[in-house]
């Protein structure tokens, strides 16, 4: 089994991390980091750097304690975050994705879209939404 946590550094980013690795434990599964970096190849090294280094602190802290395989992906193929999510979703065949949900109003979503609803809503897979 594969379990792809949509991670962006957020407080709800990292309970859903906390929550895949409970259920990376109960079935033995692998899990995939992933963040998206808007851009394309414009992104500047030191902002991938960055996010790899988070990604990689995320990975210490909660999933090698636990003996849980993870592998960090830091995606910046110029496409948007949501985008970049599912498509990575399905070219690696992952069995569910957890992401973290921010509560937004409705003019915020008009306004800034929703990453979130957009995985939800095309993801080739389960999503868990952690809040």
């Amino acid at each position: 089994m594969k379990i792809m946590v949509a991670y962006d550094d957020t407080n709800v980013s990292r309970e859903a991390a906390a929550v895949a690795a409970k259920h990376a434990k109960a079935f033995g599964a692998e899990v995939h980091l992933v963040t998206s970096i808007g851009g394309g190849a414009k992104v500047p090294r030191q902002t991938f750097d960055l996010a790899e280094r988070e990604l990689n602190r995320i990975r210490e802290k909660i999933f090698e304690p636990e003996g849980i395989p993870c592998k960090i992906h830091v995606l910046f193929r110029g496409l948007t975050p949501g985008e970049d999510l599912v498509r990575f979703a399905g070219e690696k065949q992952i069995d569910e994705l957890v992401m973290g949900v921010k509560r937004r109003s409705k003019v915020g979503k008009l306004l800034f879209g929703s990453t979130a609803q957009f995985v939800i809503l095309r993801s080739p897979c389960p999503v868990l939404a952690v809040k």
